[in-house]
């Protein structure tokens, strides 16, 4: 199945269009947001992908001002703790913004989407494993996915964003190997009454910047493998994990 696209779909929709808008308004993201146009510039809006490690870096000593300013005005109790909750935050954010600025500009199709609301109904058939009297879901960030001409749900891809490979990530892969334990006809699958029957099962995916270097240590780039692809914002030439201006071209081929 595949869609047209003319001229008139580069732009985004109102939902898209409020997106950045809202991205644009949050106090941290604001240096954030000069710093990705600056990359827009050096590298281009689709390679600025590859570089959000840079961007992150690049904007900590502005976003470190703010932080100082709101803890003056007593706006925030502790900077470190706000810290923390900003780092996360600020590398989906500013992957959603990257993505739909690429979109805007034409470089992804017109019916793929993104969201941070990963907790909306209309996917939760698609992420919901049953084990007995209990279910499983995805450890995921950002959901992409592609509507069909009817607006109806078509196809998806999870994704779950960690900063560093020190943070959880093998909750996603032990997701992604149950999915693929409920899609299969095994002794295991009956053992524990597992049941999953989406229309079509989500693709799963990891995206990390990398902050502290640990790529390639041997026990994190073994669980790469489990993923049906992995992507970091950081320029590197690897076999195991792709450049996130990737996932650009992969979403154009894999959601459609």
């Amino acid at each position: 199945m595949s869609f047209n696209q003319s001229e008139n779909d580069m732009s985004l929709n109102q939902t898209e269009v409020r997106e950045i808008q809202k991205i644009e308004q949050i106090y941290y993201m604001k240096p954030i947001i000069e710093t990705i146009k600056i990359y827009f510039g050096r590298v281009g809006i689709l390679d600025s992908l590859d570089y959000i490690h840079d961007i992150l870096r690049d904007s900590q000593a502005e976003v470190e001002k703010l932080l100082v300013e709101r803890k003056s005005r007593g706006e925030i109790n502790d900077i470190s703790q706000a810290r923390k909750s900003i780092v996360g935050s600020a590398f989906s954010n500013c992957l959603i913004y990257i993505f739909l600025k690429n979109k805007e500009s034409g470089f992804i199709l017109p019916n793929i989407f993104v969201t941070n609301k990963t907790r909306d109904a209309k996917f939760e058939s698609l992420i919901t494993i049953q084990v007995g009297e209990e279910t499983q879901k995805p450890d995921m960030d950002l959901i992409f996915y592609s509507e069909t001409p009817n607006k109806e749900l078509f196809k998806t891809m999870v994704v779950s964003l960690k900063t560093s490979l020190r943070e959880r990530a093998g909750q996603t892969y032990k997701w992604k190997l149950l999915m693929e334990i409920a899609s299969s006809d095994c002794s295991v699958k009956d053992k524990y009454n597992i049941q999953y029957n989406p229309t079509h099962p989500p693709i799963v995916c990891f995206a990390t910047v990398n902050f502290y270097n640990e790529i390639n240590q041997p026990q994190h780039r073994g669980m790469f493998k489990f993923f049906d692809a992995s992507f970091i914002g950081k320029p590197m030439n690897a076999d195991f994990i792709a450049n996130m201006s990737t996932l650009v071209d992969f979403v154009n081929k894999n959601l459609v």
